[in-house]
């Protein structure tokens, strides 16, 4: 099967994911805006040729550029699974003329409020939520669904340019941060733990799946510099208390029709119990989530998603041996790593379970944390009792220390 592959070499995951569709047999073209030579080396090695184009971002042009360079030769697949590329892969299918999510599929995975309209119209609970394109049209809607509210834009990834706002002085405050975003959803705050579902599908079928649990939610940890946040990993994602929420999930993807590939869904559970939806996207989690899954079944899930998208098949044993905690850092002060804290006391008590040291090392500089979750690194525990793994991303959170200066 010949693939072309958005994107090959970034973000960090992508080279991982074009080595899988390698490894699984596919011939794979990598398509990006950056030489060749810049690309990762292990995305360079997994590509059996590469189009360079003017820019990712100049849809009608880079589907031209692809079209010429690529005349008269076949391409069976056209993979994306970063965000902001979600619609040229679906024009790059259509001018193509292979499978795959194309872009009247791909908007209700972009436009948070086209999505929450198809949800909606299937029955499943979404927070009240309405799109405004002005100062006015903002006011209108807090005013209609009652504060507090969240502002977030509606073709988004991650938590970048969402604001909760509990009364009208916030909503005065938050307004000139976010006129640089043409159109944003204003939605009900909905007060509750929030959880992932992810999935590699095929044919709409859902393969296999993850449930992840973020301690505090991204609004919060994005808010505070101290926090150290974390990424639970749930080795057991069929435990009741979550089960409502995985329901959602199966029903979500039947709602928007998805067939083929990965999904990464965020879903709210309220103190009462009920699931509320939150948003997800046709691509995987970002931040290394996917290493997460790897590291709580020890199998390649890189490797699986490319043969379910080439070859329709999961082959696999999904057996969840480890609830995976990751554990993002941030360093107190400014400028360069100096010091770190408590990282020997911590594999002197937890070695064993510390299964990936991600952090800066010493002499690096620090990265601004308000625009990267991985922020100044990572640690990375496994462990099967539920409890132990987040005893150890406290200790991590709260003793582990960087300093910078």
């Amino acid at each position: 099967m010949n693939v072309l592959m958005l994107s090959p070499g970034y973000p960090a995951e992508m080279p991982e994911f074009t080595r899988g569709l390698a490894e699984v047999g596919a011939t794979v073209v990598g398509v990006g805006d950056q030489p060749l030579e810049a690309l990762p080396e292990r995305a360079r090695r997994s590509l059996a040729a590469y189009v360079r184009v003017r820019s990712l971002f100049d849809e009608a042009a880079a589907v031209a550029e692809v079209r010429r360079e690529l005349a008269g030769r076949r391409i069976d697949r056209v993979e994306s699974l970063w965000e902001p590329l979600m619609l040229l892969a679906a024009r790059l299918r259509e001018a193509l003329g292979v499978p795959g999510l194309d872009v009247a599929a791909t908007v209700p995975f972009r436009d948070k409020e086209a999505m929450k309209l198809r949800l909606d119209a299937a029955g499943i609970r979404t927070p009240r939520h309405v799109a405004a394109a002005s100062v006015a049209a903002c006011w209108e809607a807090a005013e209609r669904i009652g504060f507090p509210v969240i502002l977030k834009p509606i073709a988004g990834a991650g938590s970048a340019d969402t604001w909760r706002c509990d009364d009208a002085d916030d909503l005065r405050a938050v307004l000139p941060r976010v006129a640089h975003v043409p159109v944003v959803s204003v939605e009900e705050f909905v007060d509750g733990e929030e959880y992932t579902f992810d999935t590699v599908t095929i044919a709409g079928s859902v393969a296999y799946y993850n449930v992840a649990w973020y301690r505090p939610r991204p609004l919060i940890a994005r808010t505070h510099e101290w926090i150290s946040p974390q990424v639970i990993a749930l080795r057991d994602p069929d435990a009741a208390p979550l089960a409502g929420g995985v329901a959602m999930g199966h029903a979500v993807i039947r709602a928007l029709g998805f067939e083929t590939g990965f999904t990464h869904m965020e879903w709210y559970r309220k103190a009462d119990g009920e699931v509320v939806f939150g948003e997800i996207g046709a691509r995987p989690p970002g931040a290394h989530q996917v290493d997460q899954m790897n590291y709580a079944c020890d199998f390649d899930v890189f490797r699986e998603w490319a043969r379910a998208v080439t070859a329709g098949r999961f082959d696999a044993r999904i057996e969840r041996r480890y609830n995976v905690a990751t554990v993002f850092k941030r360093a107190q002060g400014e400028g360069t790593i100096r010091a770190i804290e408590g990282l020997e006391a911590l594999y002197r008590r937890w070695g064993e379970a510390i299964a990936w040291n991600h952090l800066l090392p010493v002499g690096a500089r620090r990265r601004n944390w308000k625009q990267t979750l991985v922020s100044d690194g990572f640690l990375l525990a496994r462990h099967p009792d539920l409890a132990t793994t987040l005893a150890i991303a406290d200790e991590i959170g709260e003793r582990v220390r960087l300093h910078a200066r």
